[in-house]
């Protein structure tokens, strides 16, 4: 095991810029081995950029701690991206996190479609609180987010301090575009979700996403609103 050094702000800051021209995959090396067992990497199964960060890194560390949070709404081909990839990937530590209310005790206590009324309130019962469990006891958090993927994710940092889970935060791809992904993803004959290929760009849950728009804007249609709360 390695135990993760602390690092400040602004270390974490100086060593962000450092990567700025850097491949993902020597990201993923320096965090594999600066981190070891307490790096972790949350997936959804549904975009390319998660699919192509698993790549990475099963190639050096198969026994990663890999999470997946299971909102109980997931779409069918989400779940068997799941199942194809983990072997697929030689990835041997999956977990699934699930919110501690079960869909009909949330609909008890908040009411039915939650997340119609209240799809913030919703996301941190089903998403964040079971992401905390997840990052119990871990001291870095591996994601696939991109830059190109909302004007909100314009500015994220390829390593950061994340207040909200109390761990580094890691977004190898950050600088990425979405071809740079695609072609990674076909030359490594890498799985990923067939939603992609039937004009979903973003898949979440399947009573909040839908086909036909570009990037996350086809997610929480209605509101103003396109992330979840985990990477905000």
């Amino acid at each position: 095991m390695t135990l993760a050094p602390a690092y400040s702000p602004s270390d974490l800051a100086a060593i962000s810029a450092d990567f700025e021209a850097a491949d993902p995959r020597a990201i993923v090396e320096w965090a594999v081995t600066t981190f070891g067992d307490g790096l972790s990497v949350g997936a959804s199964f549904g975009g390319a950029s998660g699919m192509a960060i698993l790549h990475m890194v099963a190639a050096l560390k198969p026994n990663v701690h890999v999470f997946v949070l299971d909102t109980d709404y997931l779409f069918e081909e989400t779940h068997e991206t799941m199942r194809r990839s983990i072997p697929a990937l030689g990835l041997t530590n999956p977990n699934v996190y699930k919110s501690a209310l079960t869909h009909e005790e949330q609909a008890a206590k908040y009411g039915s479609a939650l997340w119609m009324r209240d799809p913030d309130l919703c996301c941190e019962i089903r998403k964040i609180q079971p992401n905390r469990v997840a990052l119990e006891g871990k001291t870095a958090w591996v994601s696939g987010l991109r830059r190109d993927q909302s004007e909100g994710r314009a500015d994220t940092p390829i390593v950061s301090w994340n207040e909200k889970f109390g761990v580094v935060k890691l977004n190898p791809l950050a600088n990425w575009t979405e071809k740079q992904t695609w072609e990674y993803i076909l030359a490594n004959n890498i799985p990923y979700n067939p939603l992609l290929d039937q004009g979903y760009t973003s898949i979440g849950c399947y009573n909040c996403t839908v086909p036909g728009v570009q990037g996350r804007a086809g997610r929480w249609q209605g509101f103003e609103k396109d992330e979840c709360g985990l990477h905000t």
